[in-house]
This record gives structure tokens, C-alpha cells and sequence, in this order.
């Protein structure tokens, strides 16, 4: 059943190119009809799993490889493949108002998605990166077709870090598979392979940072805050809400399970780097004028806590960090939602000096609202998933290196200070005349944007109030074979 959340987006993309030119409401009725039967099908795989690592398809490809079309799933798959179904759904509600050629944005939309469900059901090694590479090209289109601010630099900069990182894994993969010697692709079987550990010490930070650089690890952050701003909004909502997790995943799924030795060789280095990108993103994002640059060096910040959690090896840290995953994919979403659809696209400037000037708390009092709350639930604050997932990456990292956790404290407190610098900035500044004549002409928030906003905020106060509905699920992920050598090296 999961298998078809990556069929049924591949199916809209045929559809959607067999519609006429010219109706760009139809194309947004079949993109939502797939997104939402994609996350209907993430749901009731959530409520039908029964614990492990349960097989979804496999066929054998090129046997004489070892390769199969092999995808299942457990307790993380099902975690991020629901934030992936949530975020599609809002994804299409926020681009209701795209026109210019609606069905190529919505194929080149709904490839990307069919590309993310592949990479988190994926167990062949060969066959997750073929997903990974499906979900990196149509992104470069949507950036450089239908996005904004230097949208070709902006694009091509995100797909050269993507293909380099692209380039580390493959090679690392295809070096596993000669040095295992068993002609498999088989990520369990792989997996269970005792790598020499001097293999391990070259092989884990080739694939982890490979996969890393798409999830914003400092200092190989720099696409993420260009690719942001440069996106239209949806692809914007679809890089930091989904897209970044790709490479936390794939740095998880692979690189830690396959070489455990080389982890524990490394951990403390990657976690270096992790605690830097978190407050070096938070200080950035602090003294910025341009209102999606914040959110932006944001994200580079939150997926730090994502990067730091998993360095941490036990298992506190490493619930936390797929919980983060989850979490910030929301709230990521939603941010980029409000600044992106609801502010940019009406008063076409992000500048914090003029937003400051039309008071726009005043003429969209419901962006005003959607981005308060979700800045409180990205600042952490208790009754928010941000902070359920934070707490935990904090109690792991202080339990694996005290020093880091402290200095991520420190991030969050930037945080707060950043947060609440936008949020006065950009609604409730002090009103300038000029400025305040244009807000009043403002176009009011739609209903779809109502709708995708309440989907957003909803999910992250349920996963707030109750994250043991999720952290469930993960922990259980945890528990399956595969990550048998992470336990064994974590001590736990």
C-alpha cells in the first residue's frame, strides 16, 4: 500500500501532462488529488503497522548486480513519509495562485514529492540514490522557472552542492559494494557486513557528509539560505519542510548503519560542526534585513540540532533527532508560508526596514498570528513539537559531549532574540504613512492559505502536547536489525 505514494505522484505527473494548456485550477485540483491521497496512504500505513521493519515491494532489477526494487518501511520511514504527505498537501493550498504554466510547475512539484516517498521507503542501496537523484533535478526547475531573487544563481548553486554531495555517496556506495564482496545492494545485508574499521575511517565521512551538505551542515550551508529565497513559495515550503531531511536521512539510514566504526571515530568532529552551524545560523539570521534570509539561516540553525542529535549515538539524542526532522519540516513550512505567500507575494519586498513601516499586523492580522505561533513553536516553547524534539537532542548531547549541549542552548537562546526581532520587524513596527497606505490595499489572505496554515499549526501542537504519538514510532525504528552496529557502538 505505502509503494503507491510514490506511484500515485508519478501517475498525477502523467496526468497533469495530458491536461489542455491554460487551465491552471485543474492543475491544482490533480496536484492536491495526488498530494492528498499520498498522505492518506502515509496515515493509514502509520495505523496498519505493526511494529519492525515491514516489506512494501520487492522485485528483483538487475540481478546480476544484486540490485532489487526493494522498498519497505518502519517507525522512521512512516514518520518522515507523513511529514512528506502534510507538506505536499500545503505545498499545493499555498501555490493556488501559480498561472504561469501551472502544469509543468505542478508535474515538476509532484516528481520531487514521488522522488522523497522513493528515498524513505527505499532499503537498495542502489535504488535510493536513483529516488535521491529524482527528487534533486525537478527542484533545480522549479527554482530556476518559477522562483524570485537571483533564481538562476540561486538554482544552480543548490543543484552543483547537490551533485557534489551526489558524487561523495556514489562513490562511497559503490566502494561498500565491492569491499562487502556479497554482490547485494540490500542495505540490511549490507549493513550486517563487518567493514574493516580503516575502510570505515574514509568511508563514513565521504557518504555522511555526502548526504549532510543537502541537510545544511556547516560550513556546506551556504545553498540552503540562496535556495530559500530564490524558490517560489511552495518550493521553498518543500526544501526546508522535506528536501533538507533527505540528507539527514540518508546520512542516518546509510552512512551510520553501514559504518558504525567510522561514526565513533568521527562523532565528535561531525558534532562540532553541528553545534557551529547552529549558532553560527542563529547569529546570521539575527542581524539580517531581508525577511526570508531569517528564515533561511533558521533552518540552517534548527537542522543543526537535527545533525547534533544524531552524532550523540544513544537513543534520547537519536529520537530527538528524527522527531526534529518531523518538527522542523512543520514549522519550516510554515514560516516560509507566511513570509513567502503571504507577505512577500502581496507587498513584493522582504525588506524588514519597510515591512516594518506598513505595521502589517494591522492589514493581514492573520499572517500576523500564524507566523507569532509559529515563531513561538520555533523558538521551542513547551506546547510546540520544536520543543518535545529540542529537549531530547539536548539531554542526548549532554550526555554524549556537555560542552556542545551547552553551546546549543546558546542557539536557542539567539533564536528567541531573532525571532522576536522579525516578528516586531515585519507586523507590529512602528507605522510610517506612505507605507501604511500601501498595506491598507493589500489583498486579504485567501481561503486556501487559511486552510494550509491551520493544517500546519494544528500538526504542531498535536505532535506538541502529544509527541509520544510519533516518538512511538521512532524509537521502534530504532529497534529493527538494521541498527543493530549503532546500538552495539552507542552502548545502549
Amino acid at each position: 500500500m505505502l509503494a503507491w505514494t510514490v506511484y500515485i505522484s508519478f501517475i498525477g505527473v502523467v496526468a497533469l501532462m495530458l491536461l489542455p494548456p491554460n487551465r491552471p485550477q485543474l492543475a491544482c485540483g490533480v496536484a492536491l488529488l495526488a498530494a492528498l491521497l499520498g498522505l492518506l496512504l502515509g496515515v493509514l500505513g502509520i495505523k496498519a503497522h505493526g511494529g519492525g521493519m515491514q516489506t512494501v515491494a520487492q522485485v528483483p532489477w538487475i540481478p546480476s548486480l544484486g540490485i532489487t526494487y526493494y522498498l519497505g518501511a518502519d517507525g522512521i520511514s512512516l514518520t518522515l513519509v507523513l511529514l512528506t504527505g502534510i507538506a505536499a498537501v500545503v505545498g499545493v493550498l499555498f501555490s493556488w495562485n501559480i498561472e504561469t504554466r501551472a502544469k509543468e510547475f505542478f508535474a515538476f512539484y509532484l516528481a520531487l514529492i514521488g522522488g522523497v516517498y522513493g528515498v524513505f521507503l527505499s532499503f537498495d542501496l542502489f535504488l535510493l540514490f536513483v529516488f535521491y537523484e529524482l527528487a534533486i533535478i525537478p527542484k533545480y526547475f522549479l527554482v530556476a522557472i518559477w522562483g524570485s531573487t537571483k533564481r538562476e544563481y540561486g538554482a544552480m548553486k543548490l543543484a552543483l552542492y547537490s551533485f557534489v554531495g551526489s558524487a561523495m555517496v556514489l562513490i562511497g556506495i559503490i566502494a561498500a559494494y565491492v569491499v562487502a564482496g556479497a554482490k547485494t545492494m540490500n542495505l540490511m545485508e549490507l549493513a550486517a557486513f563487518p567493514f574493516p574499521e580503516t575502510f570505515q575511517h574514509w568511508a563514513f565521512p565521504l557518504v555522511f557528509i555526502g548526504f549532510a551538505i543537502l541537510a545544511g551542515l556547516w560550513p556546506f550551508h551556504t545553498w540552503a539560505p540562496t535556495g530559500h529565497v530564490a524558490a517560489p513559495t511552495a518550493a521553498s515550503m518543500l526544501l526546508a519542510g522535506v528536501v533538507m531531511k533527505l540528507g539527514a536521512y540518508g546520512a542516518l539510514r546509510v552512512a551510520m548503519t553501514l559504518f558504525p566504526a567510522g561514526l565513533l571515530y568521527w562523532h565528535d568532529t561531525i558534532g562540532l560542526l553541528a553545534v557551529i552551524g547552529i549558532v553560527y545560523g542563529a547569529m546570521v539570521a539575527l542581524v539580517q534585513k531581508d525577511f526570508k534570509f531569517v528564515i533561511g539561516y533558521s533552518s540552517v540553525s534548527h537542522m543543526g540540532f537535527v545533525l547534533l542529535g544524531l552524532m550523540t549515538i544513544n537513543a534520547i539524542g537519536l529520537n530527538g533527532a528524527v522527531l526534529q526532522m518531523f518538527s522542523h519540516g512543520i514549522i519550516a513550512g510554515l514560516l516560509f508560508a507566511v513570509v513567502g505567500r503571504m507577505v512577500y507575494d502581496r507587498t513584493h519586498t522582504r525588506d524588514l526596514t519597510m515591512l516594518e513601516g506598513m505595521n502589517l499586523g494591522k492589514s493581514l492580522p492573520f499572517a500576523a498570528g500564524v507566523f507569532a505561533i509559529a515563531g513561538f513553536a520555533s523558538m521551542g516553547l513547551p506546547g510546540f513539537s520544536g520543543f518535545a524534539a529540542e529537549l531530547q537532542v539536548l539531554i542526548g548531547a549532554w550526555d554524549a559531549f556537555p560542552t556542545f549541549a551547552a553551546l546549543a542552548g546558546l542557539g536557542i537562546l539567539i533564536g528567541v532574540a531573532y525571532t522576536l526581532r522579525a516578528m516586531h520587524n515585519a507586523f507590529f513596527g512602528e507605522p510610517v504613512e506612505e507605507f501604511e497606505i500601501m498595506a491598507q490595499e493589500l489583498p486579504p489572505i485567501t481561503m486556501p492559505e487559511r486552510v494550509g496554515a491551520v493544517i500546519l499549526l494544528a500538526t504542531t501542537v498535536i505532535i506538541g502536547l502529544f509527541p509520544n504519538l510519533l516518538l512511538k514510532l521512532i524509537a521502534d525504528g530504532f529497534n529493527t536489525p538494521l541498527f543493530d552496529g549503532l546500538r552495539k557502538v552507542g552502548g545502549w
